[in-house]
C-alpha cells in the first residue's frame, strides 16, 4: 500500500523483559475503517502507544504516509480510553474540543474567528451541537465520546486512533459511535484505527480488520482473517468461527489455556467469546 496513511512493519515492542508485540505487520490506506481486535494484555494499548511514538520499539518501525515520524503524535488524532472528569468542573464540551486546536498555525488577526469555526464545524461533525454548553463531566458516556472524537478530529488529522471507545457504554450508544467513526472514515477520508474486545460491532463498517493475540498479529478482511485456521495459528491451539444468525462466535475447549477476546460466557466444555 504505497499510499497508506500508516504502515506498520515488523514491529516488536519488549518491556520489562516481555514480548508484548512480536513482528506486526498492518497498513491502513485513507478513508479506511480498521478494527484493532485483542483480549487485554494481547498488545492493543502499546500498538497504540507506539504509533503515537510514546514508545520506543525494539524493532520494526511505524511510518505515517509512507515516512518515519517527524514527531509525536503528527497528523493523528487520538481518542483516549479513559477520561474521568468531576461533574461540578466548569469546563463545557465546547471548551474541551477547543482544547484540540492547534492555534500556533493561524495568525494573532484571524485566531479566534477560525478557532470558533473550527469547533463548530467539529461539534456539527459528531452531532454534538445539542449538549456542547453542557459540562463535560455530566454528560452521559455516548455523548462524551462524541465530545472527545471531535476534540480529536479539529487538527484535521489524516489518521484517528479510538482506545477501546465502546467500553462501558450501552448497546445503543455503542452503536452510535462506530456509525458515527464511520461516518467521519467516509465523509472525511480520514483512516480510523479502533480497538475494541469484540468484533461483532464493528462488522458492518469494518473494512479491515488486525488481531491481536499473544502479540502477533493477523491481518487483512475480516474474511481473510476470522477463519478457524488463521486464528488458530495465532494462538496457537484449535479454534472455531461460527456464525450465529450474522453474530460471530469464537469457541475454544474448555481444557485450553486460551486469551480470547470478547470473552462473553462459559458453557459446559466449551468457552464461546465475541
Amino acid at each position: 500500500m504505497s499510499e497508506a496513511v500508516l504502515t506498520v512493519e515488523g514491529l516488536g515492542v519488549r518491556i520489562a523483559g516481555r514480548q508484548v508485540l512480536d513482528g506486526v505487520d498492518f497498513a491502513i490506506a485513507p478513508g479506511e475503517f480498521t478494527g484493532l481486535i485483542g483480549s487485554n494484555g494481547a498488545g492493543k494499548t502499546t500498538l497504540f502507544r507506539a504509533i503515537l511514538g510514546l514508545q520506543r520499539p525494539t524493532s520494526g518501525r511505524v511510518l505515517l504516509g509512507g515516512r518515519p515520524r517527524s514527531r509525536r503524535g503528527a497528523g493523528i488524532g487520538y481518542v483516549p480510553q479513559k477520561f474521568l472528569l468531576d461533574p461540578d468542573l466548569p469546563l463545557r464540551g465546547r471548551d474541551l474540543v477547543a482544547l484540540g486546536f492547534d492555534a500556533g498555525r493561524l495568525g494573532p488577526s484571524t485566531r479566534l474567528r477560525r478557532r470558533r469555526a473550527a469547533v463548530e464545524e467539529a461539534l456539527a461533525a459528531v452531532d454534538a451541537e445539542a449538549f456542547a454548553d453542557t459540562r463535560v463531566g455530566r454528560l452521559s458516556g455516548g455523548e462524551q465520546q462524541r465530545i472527545l472524537i471531535a476534540h480529536a478530529l479539529i487538527s484535521r488529522p489524516r489518521l484517528l486512533l479510538a482506545d477501546e471507545p465502546l467500553a462501558n457504554l450501552d448497546l445503543r450508544s455503542a452503536q452510535e459511535v462506530v456509525s458515527l467513526l464511520a461516518r467521519v472514515c467516509r465523509e472525511q477520508g480520514v483512516a480510523v484505527l479502533i480497538s475494541a474486545h469484540e468484533i461483532n460491532p464493528l462488522l458492518p463498517v469494518m473494512d479491515r480488520i488486525v488481531y491481536l493475540a499473544h502479540g502477533r498479529a493477523a491481518s487483512g478482511t475480516s474474511e481473510e482473517v476470522i477463519r478457524a485456521d488463521v486464528l488458530s495459528r495465532l494462538y496457537g491451539h484449535h479454534v472455531d468461527v461460527i456464525d450465529v444468525h450474522g453474530r460471530v462466535l469464537i469457541v475454544a475447549g474448555a481444557g485450553d489455556d486460551a486469551d480470547l477476546a470478547g470473552c462473553e460466557e462459559t458453557v459446559e466444555h466449551t468457552e464461546v467469546i465475541q
